[in-house]
């Protein structure tokens, strides 16, 4: 996974790459513009800062907040980290950060009462996510935050396990999503069936106009 989030304003021109969760310990390496962030024991990569980013990829100028990177942009990103001495590569992942999903199943989480564990079907492939939403049931269109997405408030979906259960993603609710208008409440965004396709990256436009 790649996420990229650039904030000049608090961090000075340096875009920051996470391609997985913080570990307990990590090694910091600095070499020239480019800091690489490993873990301490597997040695795999958390991550990249790239300083004077914008010397890099100009087209940052006037950003701020989530990047949304293109495979020219994560070659020079690639280049330069080499150029430095680092052999780990970013892998551009061009699966949508949110997607149409339809619920096909829903059942009792064994170690909660509250909590769900879904299947949702995304197209092309089916997904486990453990859910509490109080609105959820099966077939139903609802919108899914993959693993990998930063979400509006800064959130980042990891791969993990909840209560033992694997959850790869989120089901959203709207407040979550930062809709316009969105209820202060809990529950998950539920779709009309005609929205989109399942697997479909979610139109924030539309879902905008759902609370107008």
């Amino acid at each position: 996974m790649l996420i990229a989030s650039y904030n000049p304003a608090v961090m000075g021109d340096i875009l920051v790459i996470l391609t997985a969760p913080d570990t307990d310990a990590q090694t910091v390496n600095q070499k020239d513009d480019v800091v690489a962030i490993t873990d301490e024991k597997s040695g795999n990569l958390l991550g990249y800062n790239f300083l004077n980013a914008s010397q890099i990829l100009p087209e940052l100028q006037g950003q701020n907040g989530e990047v949304a990177l293109t495979s020219d942009e994560v070659a020079k990103l690639n280049q330069t980290a080499q150029a430095a001495g680092f052999d780990h590569e970013l892998v551009l992942d061009t699966t949508p950060h949110f997607q149409v999903g339809y619920v096909e199943e829903v059942s009792d989480h064994p170690k909660s009462d509250h909590l769900h564990i879904t299947k949702v079907n995304l197209g092309d492939h089916v997904q486990q996510i453990v859910c509490g939403s109080v609105n959820l049931r099966n077939h139903i269109k609802v919108v899914v935050a993959n693993v990998g997405t930063m979400m509006p408030d800064g959130k980042i979906i990891w791969p993990g396990k909840l209560l033992g259960v694997e959850s790869d993603g989120m089901i959203c609710a709207p407040r979550e999503l930062a809709l316009k208008n969105a209820p202060q409440k809990p529950g998950c965004l539920i779709l009309d069936d005609e929205f989109a396709e399942n697997g479909a990256a979610f139109d924030f436009k539309r879902g905008n106009e759902l609370f107008a």
